[in-house]
Formats: C-alpha cells, structure tokens, sequence
C-alpha cells in the first residue's frame, strides 16, 4: 500500500519553510544592507542639517529660537554633533553636549588648509559641503563626517559616531535571529493546530467516501459548518442519496433482468414440457385410431356389432382429441386475453340449478346426491357463459371424485362488504371423497399437471380443465381456489354481488367454515391462503407473463382430485388421480 502523507502535516511543514525562507531572507538583508541603508538615512539627517544651518543663520551666528530647537532635535534624533565658526575659526554655534568641541575645531582648521586627509573615504562632495568616513586616531573611532561652509561665511563641521550605527546593526541582526527561531516554532505550532479544523473534515469525508465506495450510502456527512469544506459535505450527502437511489435501481434492473432470464428459461423448459404433454396425449388415441382403424381395414372380425364397437372407439378417441384442441385453443384465447369478456349482471343462482338439472343423469350414474344450498335467486356480475363454463368444470370435477356418502354441495352465499360495491357472491362445490395432498394442491392449476404419474385414461380428462377455470376468473379479476375439508374436498370462487354497483377490480376472501362441515385451510393454486390471494395477485405483468408463457406453447396443468368411478363426462377435466 503506497505511504500516505497527511495534508496536515503538508501544511505544517509547508508554512514553516516558508517562514523560515522568510526569516532567513530578512536576516540576510539586515546584514548585507542595513548599515548602507543606515548610512544614507544619516547623510540625509546630515544634509537636513546643514539645511537648517544654512537657511537660518544670521550674519552674527545666531539662529533664532524656532530654528535652533529644530536643529537640536534633529540632533538629538541622530545622534549628531556639530560646530560652526567665524573665518577665524572662532566657535559662534555648537552642539550643547559637544564634549569634542575643541577636537573638532581642529579637525575643521585641517580640513581647511588642506591637511588631516588620512583615514578619510569620501562619500560625497561639492562646493558647499563634503561627506566623508574618517577615522579619529585621538578617540579611536570611525564617524560620518560633514564640513564645509555656510553661505553667509561661516565654517561647519558635523559628524555622527558610526560605531554606534554597526552596534545597533549588530544588535538588530541578533534580534532578528531569535525572532526567526521563535517565529518558525510559534508557525509551525499555529499552523499544526489550525489545520486540524480543516484536515479533520476532510478525513471524515474521505472515511465517508471509502464507505460510499463499499456501498455503504448511510453514512453522513455531520461536520456542519459555512465554509466551502461545509459545502463540499452536504454535496457527499446528496450524491450518497443520490447513488443508494441509483444503486437501488441497478438492483432492481438486475433483478428484472434475472427474473426475465429465469423466465425465458422457465418458457424454454415450458415449451419443451408443453409439447411432450400435447405429444404423449395424442399419442395413446392416435395409436388407438391407427389400430382399429387398421382392424377394420383388414376386416380382422367380420361381424357387424364388432366393427361397429371398433368404429365407436375411432369415433371417441377422435372426439378426445378434438375436445382437447379446443380447449387447449379456448385457453389460449383466455391467457392471451384475445377472448372478449362481456361483464352482464345475471341471475347465478339459476344458471347453477339449472346446470345441476343438466348431470342429474350423471349423478344418478354415480349414485351420488347433488344439493344446492342458497337463495333461488342471486345475481352477480360477470360473463354469463364464461362463469358456466366453471361451474360446469366445478361440478364434473366433483362427480369423477365424488366417493364416501356420495354427496355433492353447491353452496351459494352473499359475504356482506362496506362500502356496498365490495360485496362478493362466494360459490362453493363440495364434494365428500379423498382429499388433495398438500404437496400438490399448489400446482393443480397448471396445464397438464396429475399427480397420477402414469396419467390413466380412464375417465377421459384432457387436463386443462382447471387451467381453463383459472384463465376465467383472472380475467374477471376475482378471486378462486380449492381448500381440503374433514371429510372431501371444496372448490370455490367469488364474483360481484349483482345488488352492487360493478367495478372492475375483484377481492380477496378467507372462506368461513360452512354450517355442519368442518373447515380447513383454505387453499389457493399456489398453495397460499385465499386471504392473501386473488385477483390482487394477477396485475398486468403477471398476466403478459403467462401468456408470453403460452404463445411460446408451454403448458403444465394438473388433475384436482383423487378419483373414483370414471364419469363419461367430456365438457370439462381438469381432475385429480392419485399416484
């Protein structure tokens, strides 16, 4: 992992190089050119002073007050002593604390004759002055001397000790190099604890952003603050807000994504098991067909009551298979919706008595008793031929399992719903018998699906017949389903009460224990309670789902019951045989 500098000790020891180069470079000046910048600062107080001299002298020597108080703060200000003579070289004016006053005298009586020119560096001259260094043998130091003469005649002669000005500059230098050190350390101090207040933010935002890289988006920005450091956190929050909300879409695409790959597979495997269905079902009436067919042809049995039996077989395994082609196309035309569903308000109660009436024969047949329980008359809501077509599905479903007492109930209930518009007209066919394995109960809905392996002919089922049932009712939006009682099996549905102002939409019905039979669990195709299923679990893209489902020919149904006797009953299936 590649070392990491922090940006807090970038900053220390950034602003403590550049104060020391700062420092440094100060010091630096101070020696190289402080004693010449303080040389010309004293030429010009030299020079101010003659001013003064020069402007303000009378012919008697004399300055007056205003004038010589100015001249002696300047003096005072510089460190400055000066004389002035006659021609004679009589002091007329001089320094109140000139202890050299004497020394000077003879200085300038030398400088005027021309002598006492050793030790001497001249810095400037001209006809009224001179300004030069010059070396006292007789004191033993170096001054800044200025003579010459004034305009009214008088000698002059000022000069300023330049060994004070290398002692302050000394002095100033070894100030300055202390105030280097402790200016450094005190930067650096300042610097290392100041930008705690930045680093520390920025620390929390990278955390912040190593987090957000793990997918992590509930970590926030708390530092708080004005500053743009502030700012740059409440933009980390928003786009944390922002990639959760993107990220969860991503999910959720990925997800639609392997749900429609695990779709087109299941539709693959849906095809595959559709057509051996579709085959292994035409093949056994084919091979019958083929066989009799070839038996009359040969004329195996010359006598007319067994050709007649062989062409009654050709005749009824070609009406299997033509009621299977049908109903395989009418399931088709329910799940791809191309079927019109034509909402009318009709009277339930006689078309079930009436469908009743229609296998009495069959029921004599089998010896069983069908009762109808409920009002002569109720009406509901939904296509007329298209709920008969359940209730004819219910109720030989009902006969081919029908065993025990041999009884078979249709019940028909109003379930009360506030507001009125939820009211449902639940229809139950019961029929005593052997209950459905809880294994399978989920899966009788489904194209071709028996428990009976070996899928015995012996009451004709084409095995459509409850997907045919639940193809009706999702196209009504209601809600269906079958649940194993003590003593037989129920299936039911619900449709609008017709005393209700219709709507569209259908409802969701746990199913009461009915009065003398004892309740169980209801169950729905998919195995769930009819509390939670119904029309609310078939939206739209469920049902494009299941039809994409079927134009690929896919198909799996079942058998709803343990069967009995065989009923010769071939207007509807969808049955159940045991294993």
């Amino acid at each position: 992992m590649k070392k990491t500098w922090s940006l807090r000790k970038q900053l220390t020891v950034t602003f403590g190089v550049l104060m020391a180069a700062m420092f440094l470079a100060n010091y630096l000046i101070n020696s190289c050119f402080l004693e010449s910048f303080y040389y010309t600062k004293k030429q010009e107080a030299l020079v101010e002073a003659y001013r003064i001299l020069n402007e303000n002298i009378d012919s008697l020597g004399n300055l007056n007050e205003e004038s010589r108080e100015e001249l002696e703060d300047l003096c005072n200000d510089n460190d400055i002593s000066y004389l002035v003579t006659d021609m004679s070289y009589n002091e007329v004016l001089g320094s109140q604390s000139n202890f050299y006053a004497s020394i000077m005298k003879g200085r300038l009586n030398g400088y005027g004759i021309g002598v006492d020119t050793e030790n001497v560096d001249v810095l400037e001259s001209n006809d009224s002055y001179t300004i030069q260094k010059k070396y006292d043998n007789e004191i033993g130091l170096n001054y800044l001397e200025m003579w010459g003469i004034l305009d009214d005649g008088f000698y002059f002669i000022m000069r300023i000790n330049i060994e004070s000005i290398r002692d302050s500059v000394r002095i100033s230098n070894e100030f300055i190099k202390y105030i280097c050190f402790c200016g450094i350390f005190l930067t650096v101090l300042i610097v290392w604890f100041v930008t705690k207040r930045v680093t520390k933010p920025l620390g929390e935002l990278t955390d912040l952003s190593k987090r957000m890289a793990d997918l992590d988006f509930n970590v926030k920005y708390t530092g708080g603050g004005t500053d743009e450091i502030a700012q740059l956190g409440e933009c980390f929050n928003e786009m944390s807000e922002k990639l959760e909300q993107a990220y969860g879409q991503l999910m959720t695409a990925n997800n639609e994504l392997q749900r429609d790959i695990e779709k087109k597979e299941q539709i693959d495997n849906m095809r595959k098991e559709f057509l051996s269905n579709v085959s292994h079902e035409l093949k056994t009436p084919i091979a019958l067909i083929q066989g009799y067919a070839e038996g009359l042809q040969e004329c195996i049995n010359d006598d007319a009551e067994s050709r007649e039996f062989y062409c009654d077989v050709i005749m009824d395994e070609a009406s299997k298979m033509n009621t299977l082609v049908q109903k395989l196309l009418t399931l088709n035309q329910l799940e791809f919706g191309n079927d019109e569903v034509v909402m009318e308000r009709f009277d339930l109660a006689l078309l079930i008595q009436n469908k009743i009436q229609s296998v009495s024969i069959l029921a004599q047949q089998k010896n069983a008793e069908i009762a109808y329980i409920g009002d002569s008359s109720v009406y509901a809501w939904g296509d007329e031929f298209k709920v008969e077509e359940v209730v004819t599905n219910y109720l030989s479903n009902a006969l081919n399992h029908v065993s025990g007492e041999g009884k078979i109930r249709v019940t028909v209930e109003t379930i009360e719903g506030e507001p009125l518009k939820e009211q449902k007209v639940h229809v139950t066919v019961f029929n005593t018998g052997q209950q459905i394995p809880e294994e399978d109960i989920g899966q009788i809905w489904d194209k071709f699906y028996k428990v009976d392996k070996a899928r015995t002919r012996e009451y004709g089922g084409s095995g459509v017949g409850l997907s045919i049932v639940k193809a009706i009712m999702e196209s009504f939006h209601q809600s269906y389903g079958v649940e194993n009682r003590e003593d037989g099996v129920a299936f039911w549905f619900e449709l609008q009460c017709g005393d209700a102002p219709h709507h569209a939409s259908g409802g969701n019905y746990t199913n009461p224990a009915t009065a003398g039979e004892p309740s169980h669990p209801a169950m729905t195709r998919d195995g769930s309670h009819p509390a939670t299923t119904g029309n609310s679990l078939h939206p739209a893209t469920d049902e494009k789902t299941f039809h994409e489902a079927v134009s690929a020919d896919s198909a799996a149904d079942s058998d709803s019951q343990p069967k009995s006797e065989p009923v010769d009953d071939d207007v509807c299936d969808g049955e159940w045989r045991p294993g």
